[in-house]
């Protein structure tokens, strides 16, 4: 746990490439116990937005670093979503588009960007808890966390996910070429030289492949339940 003027906040950390249902997860924990929740993926992907924005070169580290550390966003829960602002204007479609996730992930692996954004997400560990979802949480950003989770599943159920998530937003997409976009950023993550995407030996590793949303949130409320006594 982390120390906050002596009190201990409990903190579940739920790591996991994408397309696992981290965010689903996430976003249902926190509201069933009232906790504070941090995306990473949707900072990492809200700077990519303002880089895009602003046409930054993706090799000027220190215009990078600068956006990184004057980041103006906000996260607002909404039902089973998150709604995010960037400057004051809602852009949680726009962070959903390929386009910026593959700019994030490779945002992901610059090591300047990643400490700028070090602290600031730890800064999200308040009272009375913290659920955080994103690649690293367990294995860097909270390293001390009590419950740590690591979600996986086929790269193929992946993609047909995130296929139906954009076919029913009426995007034009190709399955073939999502599913070789998903390898890519998954090699990408896992290999790169600073906090890759790995399961940490402490977490408790579920494949959520052949699992509803209802499913993987039972088994996590439980072991929730084991680690703080929480009540389900």
């Amino acid at each position: 746990m982390v120390q906050r003027s002596g009190t201990a906040i409990p903190i579940i950390t739920v790591d996991g490439p994408s397309g696992v249902g981290k965010g689903t997860l996430c976003i249902r924990l926190a509201k069933h116990f009232g906790w504070h929740l941090l995306d990473s993926g949707a900072i990492y992907r809200a700077l990519a937005l303002c880089i895009d924005n602003t046409h930054v070169d993706l090799n000027n580290n220190n215009e990078i670093v600068n956006k990184t550390m004057y980041l103006d966003v906000l996260f607002e829960s909404k039902d089973e979503e998150m709604d995010v602002y960037l400057e004051g204007k809602l852009v949680s479609s726009e962070l959903r588009s390929e386009r910026i996730g593959e700019l994030a992930s490779k945002l992901a692996a610059m090591p300047e960007v990643r400490d700028a954004l070090l602290q600031r997400q730890r800064d999200f560990a308040q009272s009375p808890g913290l659920v955080a979802d994103g690649r690293d949480m367990g294995s860097v950003v909270f390293p001390h966390a009590p419950l740590k989770i690591f979600l996986n599943a086929s790269v193929e159920e992946r993609g047909r996910r995130r296929y139906k998530q954009l076919k029913a937003k009426g995007c034009n997409v190709n399955l073939a070429q999502l599913l070789r976009e998903i390898a890519a950023r998954d090699s990408r993550d896992a290999q790169r030289s600073v906090a890759p995407l790995k399961a940490t030996e402490d977490a408790h590793q579920i494949d959520t492949t052949h699992l509803s949303a209802d499913e993987v949130f039972e088994i996590v409320l439980k072991l929730s339940e084991q680690k703080f006594g929480l009540a389900i």
